[in-house]
């Protein structure tokens, strides 16, 4: 039996931080859910999260704003994240593509099902796949109304050079089972199968290798969704039972803790249990993705920190009706230290514990 339960959440290295923003909440019409930093590193860089109305795992999209770095795309990297939409709206998608001059490239078909697959300004690839069995609740803008919005991903397609290996970690160690072939293309589903538990491999045995390291432009990892960090000991022995001991030890994110392990074909697989107050750890859940949150451990160096940081503003439209005036990330407010669900405890979760940042994200001088 598996211990996986579907995707938790998806991770991309993007370019400028309010590039960004703007597109995810006015274009693809995503809803902010955090503003934090990256936990590891040297350099500051913030950690920003989407997600669907409700902040559901399977929903989760989060990006690193790398401008300091740029990646390389390629094989051994996951190529794009597909996100389902009702069914007869990818019309309206490709009309609001067109309308803000996003590169896409038509309503294409894979595995019976209707996509769009478009660009990211930093060049990270998204899909709207047609789902008509996801009910989630979506989140809506203006431009974005519910009858059309995403509900949560899909699954993610992959770039491997080779299928076998990719298949059996996928198979053997996280319990999914193959359901289709289509030219280049390998489905994986793992519980009910369908939205958000849904992995596609696609065979590119040509294509060179992509980079591993945080870079704009590429995408960083998958993580899949674990009940408990109970569960996530259990993963962590069963990759060392298979022999994938390339594996880290359990991690406190502070909203979810997490092993990572890179699979043969090259792609960082995460597997994450969400802390029992998910996202409203650290603030209420109704104001949620409103200003800059740290960890209880990086606090005393705010205002250090913030230097370093590119000035951000999230739309006002972003947020619930009735909620405070939006504040900008460069605000100073208080992180409360986490409740003792999010400490690390009998877990053995371990955290970085002291700020050593030497700077901020600035485009490097080549």
């Amino acid at each position: 039996m598996t211990l996986v339960r579907g995707i938790h959440h998806m991770t991309v290295c993007v370019s400028g931080a309010q590039e960004d923003i703007d597109f995810q909440t006015q274009v693809f019409g995503q809803r902010m859910i955090k503003q934090t930093v990256l936990f590891d590193g040297r350099y500051a860089h913030y950690h920003l999260y989407y997600a669907n109305a409700n902040a559901e795992p399977g929903s989760v999209y989060t990006t690193f704003p790398y401008q300091r770095v740029q990646g390389r795309p390629g094989s051994g990297q996951i190529q794009s994240t597909a996100y389902a939409v009702p069914r007869d709206s990818l019309k309206f998608w490709q009309e609001h593509l067109n309308h803000h001059k996003v590169k896409n490239g038509g309503i294409l078909a894979r595995f019976g099902q209707k996509f769009i697959r478009f660009n990211h300004p930093s060049g990270i690839q998204l899909e709207v796949l047609e789902d008509g069995a996801d009910k989630r609740t979506a989140w809506s803008t203006g431009e974005v109304t519910s009858d059309v919005a995403t509900r949560g991903f899909h699954g993610p397609v992959l770039s491997v050079r080779e299928i076998a290996e990719t298949e059996r970690f996928f198979v053997d160690a996280l319990g999914f089972r193959k359901t289709g072939v289509e030219g280049p293309y390998h489905r994986f589903e793992v519980g009910a199968g369908g939205a958000a538990r849904t992995v596609t491999l696609l065979h590119e045995p040509d294509r060179p290798a992509g980079s591993w390291t945080f870079g704009a432009g590429t995408a960083h990892h998958l993580a899949l969704d674990l009940e408990n960090d109970e569960k996530l000991a259990e993963q962590k022995a069963l990759y060392d039972e298979l022999g994938y001991t390339d594996c880290s030890e359990i991690k406190d994110r502070m909203y979810f803790h997490s092993v990572y392990c890179r699979c043969p074909g090259g792609i960082l697989v995460e597997c994450a249990a969400t802390v029992p107050q998910g996202f409203a750890v650290d603030e209420p859940e109704d104001q949620l993705g409103r200003s800059l949150l740290l960890p209880p451990w990086f606090e005393a160096r705010r205002p250090e920190i913030l230097k370093m940081l590119e000035p951000i503003r999230v739309p006002e439209s972003n947020f619930r009706s009735g909620t405070e005036k939006s504040s900008t990330s460069q605000s100073v407010s208080p992180s409360p230290s986490p409740s003792a669900g999010a400490q690390p405890g009998g877990s053995g979760a371990s955290r970085r514990t002291s700020a050593v940042f030497i700077g901020g994200d600035k485009p490097s001088a080549d």
